[in-house]
């Protein structure tokens, strides 16, 4: 038993650490224009959309973070683009993995 646990802590640490549930407030973006679109405007809304379609990934920017967003959660945010947002999930480095997003005031 103690081998299996000091193999999990020994593996989380070697991983970068255990990934925890946490919640960010912030908007989405796009990793070109990143901070610049953070305002909810029509004029951002617009941009992020065209460049989140045109093959740029999303980001969500909350406060000075841009965080990436994982491959499996990019679908969660489309319909938020350029928007303010509260998301739920787990960041591993600098990646968020979203487990829900709503749209925030």
């Amino acid at each position: 038993m103690k081998n299996t646990l000091l193999a999990m802590v020994f593996g989380f640490t070697l991983c970068g650490g255990a990934a925890f549930a946490e919640e960010w407030t912030g908007y989405i973006s796009d990793a070109k224009c990143g901070k610049a679109h953070t305002d909810g405007s029509e004029k951002s809304v617009k941009c992020v959309t065209g460049c989140v379609k045109g093959g740029t990934a999303p980001v969500l920017v909350s406060g000075d973070q841009v965080l990436k967003i994982d491959e499996a959660s990019k679908a969660k945010v489309m319909d938020h683009l350029g928007h303010k947002v509260t998301v739920n999930g787990s960041l591993r480095g600098d990646t968020v993995t979203i487990s829900s997003v709503k749209a925030a005031s």
